[in-house]
């Protein structure tokens, strides 16, 4: 008993359960602008476990996919398979069950996020091979997180019938995409001795940073046109700027020679962008009814 509940939080701390934060407000986000409300309990419920499930079957298998490469590299040679704290056995096991879960979550939902789960399911599963052979893993990777509003979206409605959903995956994959571009300055190096593909690797860090800067005032763009098509009013106007301002201030601090302050651009700045879209545009949504 102690050997599974030590595994289990080992597999926890592996996919970094605390981080799903960076994607689930924006599920429910694309949820309550469907209900134009508050999602029954039901929907938030298989929303939430569906979620779940996604992404812990898409971090377990990255993990397995990349455990040889993981143990090569200096800033990742002590995650849970290279270091021996867990066996590839017992992670294929959690991912196999990860995506069960997802798809019976998918299930409960309706017909539509059923038929359109091993999308989801397959596309998580492509990201872990594409460095190994485009650049552009950065967008895929992107595309993988984007897919949770439209599809809370269509857990809620059981169709794409209007543009804000839509609008919400372009942020979330531009926003995605500048910042994991950011992320992979620091394995410029070792990508580059490995023959691993990243856009940092391709261009250098100084150009990188400027893609980065460009993908995120797309997403910026693109958040500013979902309020446009919502017409939610001052409160989510207000979201739209605390978001562009957190953008600019995540650039401010990342140079081309000084990743020190990398983290906390990456996972401190990062975390609060999608809480303040769901704050505000949730409670414009709210306040609308």
């Amino acid at each position: 008993m102690l050997a599974v509940t030590r595994n289990i939080r080992t597999t926890l701390e592996m996919i970094k359960i605390e981080h799903t934060l960076f994607a689930l407000p924006f599920a429910f986000l694309g949820a309550v602008l469907a209900a134009r409300g508050i999602p029954s309990l039901r929907q938030v419920l298989w929303i939430t476990v569906a979620m779940v499930g996604a992404r812990s079957c898409a971090l377990a298998f990255n993990r397995i996919a990349d455990r040889e490469i993981d143990a090569r590299n200096p800033r990742t040679k002590m995650r849970a398979i290279p270091a021996g704290a867990l066996s590839v056995g017992f992670v294929w096991a959690f991912t196999i069950a990860s995506a069960a879960l997802f798809l019976l979550a998918s299930a409960m939902l309706n017909r539509l996020t059923l038929l359109l789960s091993p999308v989801a399911l397959a596309s998580v599963i492509l990201y872990s091979y594409t460095k190994r052979w485009t650049f552009l893993s950065h967008l895929v990777l992107g595309w993988c997180l984007s897919i949770a509003p439209t599809g809370a979206w269509i857990a809620v409605r059981g169709a794409i019938d209007e543009p804000a959903p839509l609008l919400l995956s372009a942020v979330v994959l531009l926003w995605t995409a500048g910042f994991d571009v950011l992320y992979a300055c620091q394995d410029y190096e070792f990508d580059r001795r490995e023959g691993l593909h990243s856009i940092p690797r391709k261009f250098g860090i100084a150009r990188s940073l400027w893609i980065s800067r460009l993908l995120h005032a797309g997403a910026f763009a693109a958040l500013l046109a979902l309020y446009l098509t919502t017409q939610l009013g001052a409160l989510a106007l207000a979201g739209v700027i605390a978001t562009g301002a957190l953008l600019i201030y995540q650039h401010m601090l990342v140079r081309a020679n000084d990743l020190s302050r990398l983290n906390a651009a990456f996972f401190t700045t990062n975390a609060f962008v999608s809480v303040i879209l769901l704050v505000t545009f949730g409670s414009a949504v709210w306040i609308r009814l």
